[in-house]
C-alpha cells in the first residue's frame, strides 16, 4: 500500500459515523448491508450516510454493487488487510515480534 493510500483511508476513517459504518460493514462480511439497513442501525439519516458511503467508497474502504433497486455496501477487506499490513510491515523494528504485536 502506497502511503497516500493509507492517508486516505485513515482520513476516511477518522470521523465517528464513517468508523461506525466500517465496522458495521465488517461484521457484515462479504454479503454487506443495503443503505436502509445501514441507516437504520447506525441511525445516521440517509442524506449523511450518503456522504459518508461516499467518503469511504473514495479511499476504496466500502465496495458497493447494485441488487435489483438496492446498493449494497460490503467492506473492502484487501484494503483493510493491506492498511493494517501498511501500519505494522516495521513492527518491532525488524526484531521478533513481542507478544502483543501478535495476532
Amino acid at each position: 500500500m502506497e502511503t497516500s493510500n493509507a492517508v486516505a483511508a485513515l482520513t476516511a476513517l477518522a470521523q465517528e459515523s464513517r468508523l461506525a459504518v466500517f465496522r458495521l460493514l465488517i461484521q457484515a462480511g462479504p454479503v454487506g448491508m443495503a443503505a436502509g439497513k445501514i441507516s437504520e442501525t447506525t441511525g445516521i439519516p440517509p442524506s449523511s450516510l450518503s456522504f459518508h458511503l461516499k467518503e469511504l467508497t473514495y479511499a476504496d474502504m466500502v465496495v458497493s454493487r447494485q441488487e435489483g433497486r438496492f446498493v449494497i455496501y460490503a467492506a473492502n477487506f484487501s484494503t483493510a488487510t493491506a492498511l493494517v499490513a501498511f501500519l505494522t510491515e516495521n513492527c518491532c523494528g525488524g526484531n521478533p515480534c513481542l507478544p502483543v504485536c501478535k495476532s
